[in-house]
């Protein structure tokens, strides 16, 4: 793959250079930036397949780069000394990245997972919902797969999650979402949401829309028609969600 590093620190694209020609073959470098700026114009002229790219730099932050092109027909992968809530809204919004310092082990991940990428498609909307994110500070919607593409939620819409084996389902009033991660993804990512309670090894529930539970039945019936049940030993924290709101 052609690739593309920008980054605002001479030392940091030196060792990023190092690292992918020592251990990631299929990668070759074709151009180094230092802004956001100079990378358009060598994007433009180069045609990367991928580009490595760090958040905060001066001028504009590396996210805002899509803003310059009307498709964007690379891959990015940023790189980023951002922690917590930030790594959320990577996740959140389908977007791959890599931490600073660089793990060899991550950066070869990264690589490996853009090569087995079949069917590429236009990824502004993984950055409209990231940039959102970043910007505001808060996760306020998911980007989701459909059929023939994606597809960006409101967090907000989600009325239940129910797992299906090693897959997530994802209901909407009138929707139905499958995304290839546990249950335990989600609900890691979306700790920080007072609105969203595991209630049962196979169930999490948006508070907001709980109609009314079973205590006896250990049941919990929600808005558009779902059951979703609830674990004795959840109980508790289920009861305290519900007097919070």
């Amino acid at each position: 793959m052609r690739a593309i590093i920008v980054d605002d620190e001479e030392s940091a694209r030196n060792t990023l250079l190092s690292l992918l020609t020592d251990y990631c073959d299929s990668v070759e470098v074709i151009d180094s930036c230092q802004d956001v700026e100079e990378a358009v114009v060598s994007i433009k002229k180069n045609k990367p397949d991928v580009v490595f790219l760090d958040i905060e730099m001066p001028n504009y932050a590396g996210y805002e780069i899509v803003n310059f092109f009307d498709k964007i027909d690379f891959e990015i992968i940023f790189v980023t000394a951002y922690e917590n809530y930030a790594l959320k809204a990577f996740q959140l919004a389908a977007v791959h990245y890599i931490l600073k310092p660089i793990d060899i082990d991550e950066l070869k991940l990264a690589v490996q997972k853009f090569n087995e990428k079949k069917n590429r498609i236009d990824a502004a909307l993984n950055y409209e919902v990231l940039s959102e994110s970043l910007k505001t500070g808060t996760v306020n919607n998911i980007v989701v797969p459909v059929i023939g593409g994606q597809k960006s939620i409101s967090v907000n819409e989600i009325i239940v999650m129910s797992a299906s084996e090693s897959y997530t389902e994802i209901h909407t009033k009138s929707e139905k979402f499958v995304y290839s991660k546990n249950l335990k993804y989600f609900e890691k990512l979306l700790e920080n949401n007072s609105n969203f309670v595991r209630t049962h090894k196979s169930w999490m529930v948006n508070t907001s829309f709980v109609q009314k539970f079973s205590k006896s039945a250990l049941t919990i019936e929600m808005a558009g028609g779902f059951f979703a049940k609830l674990s004795r030993f959840k109980k508790v924290q289920f009861e305290d969600s519900l007097a919070a709101r």
